[in-house]
């Protein structure tokens, strides 16, 4: 007896919710077939029942990854009222999105892979980016924040891996304390020489 479309569409998304943890875990390498069937309580042979190909699996998960990043800074950097670059910045830069790369932005924890993988893959980190850009800018009280939403993105991304790295607490908070407070400088002095 078969499956049902509805078992089938649940089993898919148990693997690709599985996978995007997975991905933001161990890396794009990291995903093994089996050890993610395992986890999702399917058998490794119903893999291509639901995916072409590992790679298929990667980008589709990829994709899922960055949209629950998404989510979580959304839901992060609204709790104490209205979206602001600063809220952003609070919650993107913080101790607790330091400490989880499973639940949080998929960008830092996962550029340097994407960088190496097929152009699906990539040109889904792509799009990401571009809308990541597009919803910094829109925080950024600028008639022209492009340019500045993507220096803010690199910053960001950037203080957030080197503050992964440092085995030195004390190094990592400053590494995300000088990031949050160089954008914020940059921002209001901008803000103030246009007025």
């Amino acid at each position: 007896m078969g499956h049902s479309q509805a078992e089938k569409a649940r089993s898919r998304e148990r693997i690709l919710n599985a996978a995007a943890l997975q991905l933001r875990e161990l890396g794009l390498a990291g995903i093994s077939i089996g050890e993610l069937m395992k986890s999702a309580r399917l058998t490794h042979g119903g893999f291509y029942g639901h995916f072409e190909s590992r790679d298929d699996l990667i980008a589709q998960a990829l994709d899922r990854a960055l949209a629950e990043g998404d989510a979580s800074a959304i839901r992060a950097g609204s709790v104490k009222g209205p979206r602001t670059l600063k809220s952003f910045l609070n919650a993107y830069l913080s101790k607790a999105h330091r400490d989880d790369p499973t639940t949080g932005c998929a960008v830092a924890a996962l550029a340097s892979d994407v960088a190496r993988a097929d152009p699906r893959t990539r040109d889904i980190m792509t799009a990401y980016l571009e809308k990541s850009f597009d919803n910094i800018a829109a925080l950024i009280e600028d008639e022209d924040a492009t340019e500045l939403a993507i220096s803010v993105m690199c910053t960001i991304v950037g203080a957030l891996t080197l503050s992964r790295v440092a085995s030195d607490k004390e190094a990592s908070k400053r590494i995300l304390l000088a990031a949050r407070r160089s954008i914020l400088d940059y921002a209001e002095l901008r803000r103030t020489s246009r007025a």
